[in-house]
């Protein structure tokens, strides 16, 4: 899968996709490095992690919506769905990588960089090169000079909304005709992170995309959304500026109370972590073996939730409390006497 400027409605289909896996592809980063936390210790960067993470899986909802509301079948169970990390992200950054460490300035620092303000409304979207090689949007797959790159999610949304116009006035409402019955809607929803929003047309469809963006890096990096919530970016970077953000302060210069953090209260987990890193038959491979066979049980309810079986969400939601167990078992377990290093879940699906 490769993506190209939206003119049909399988390039939409295609950039949808894209964006499900996209908001997939933060989740296992932000859940390391949140688990990576010592219990009893960094409250507000728990709070900050727990609340980006659950408000991903609310944006990888919602865009599971609009792939479903435009004909779409959104499955996060084919092959490459799960990146090998480190990865590039699906939207086209290559400034950067995304990989699997613990709570940390380096953590932080990346998770700034997928969170990075777009430009405001009005100015052009913003697209970079990709280097010659592979991607994460498919094994092997080497990226040419006609393929879209962005430079932030917020363009990225902003592309595949410029597309839903461009679609809605060359096919009408009938670009919205996908099954009703496998909306996500507010009664099968609520973990937290905002609203869903069913999506059954353009309006709904860029309501949805509107939260997403604005969750993530503010409308125009503004430092609030519409709800006057702290947008990720700018969540994030209280940790490292060490003071919260309040009303009126401008982008970089928070005013508010002192944040407290503890960079070295962490277990420190092997970064980038690989099944193969634990020694064949012993208790670490089988531990990481069953969080992998649990986190693809995981995007299975998932993917059944998003094919007309909603209630399946529960479920999932419900897994995702026994994966947050796994991963804590692992993480407590040193790979050497010395106890220098210690094991990580893995996200090898």
């Amino acid at each position: 899968m490769s993506l190209h400027p939206i003119t049909d409605v399988a390039g939409l289909h295609r950039h949808l996709e894209a964006a499900i896996q996209l908001e997939h592809a933060t989740i296992p980063p932000y859940l390391t490095a949140l688990y990576s936390i010592r219990p009893g210790t960094n409250s507000a960067a728990l709070q900050v992690l727990r609340a980006v993470a659950v408000e991903e899986m609310l944006h990888l909802t919602l865009s599971a919506n609009i792939l479903n509301a435009v004909g779409g079948s959104p499955d996060l169970t084919v092959p490459g769905f799960v990146p090998a990390f480190p990865a590039y992200l699906p939207d086209g950054e290559t400034d950067f990588e995304v990989g699997l460490r613990r709570f940390s300035t380096e953590a932080i620092d990346t998770f700034l960089k997928i969170e990075r303000p777009a430009p405001a409304d009005g100015e052009s979207i913003r697209t970079v090169e990709r280097p010659p090689r592979p991607t994460m949007l498919g094994a092997g797959k080497v990226a040419d000079d006609s393929e879209e790159h962005f430079y932030s999610i917020g363009e990225f949304y902003r592309a595949i909304e410029d597309g839903l116009i461009r679609l809605e006035a060359e096919h009408g409402p009938e670009l919205f005709a996908g099954d009703p019955r496998r909306q996500i809607t507010p009664e099968f929803y609520y973990s937290g992170g905002g609203e869903i929003i069913p999506v059954t047309d353009l309006t709904s469809a860029r309501a949805a995309i509107r939260l997403i963006a604005e969750q993530g890096e503010g409308d125009g990096g503004a430092i609030f959304d519409y709800e006057d919530e702290i947008a990720h970016y700018y969540r994030f970077q209280q940790l490292v500026l060490g003071r919260y953000y309040q009303a009126g302060d401008v982008a970089g210069s928070p005013s508010g109370l002192p944040v407290d953090v503890d960079w070295g209260a962490v277990y420190p987990i092997k970064t980038n972590a690989r099944v193969s890193d634990y020694p064949e038959g012993s208790e670490l491979r089988r531990a990481a073996e069953a969080f992998n066979r649990d986190y693809a049980g995981f995007l299975a309810l998932l993917t059944g939730a998003f094919q007309g079986e909603p209630a399946r969400l529960n479920d999932a939601m419900g897994d995702m409390f026994r994966l947050k167990d796994l991963a804590g078992q692992l993480m407590r377990q040193p790979l050497d006497a010395a106890g220098m290093e210690h094991a990580a879940p893995t996200f090898e699906v």
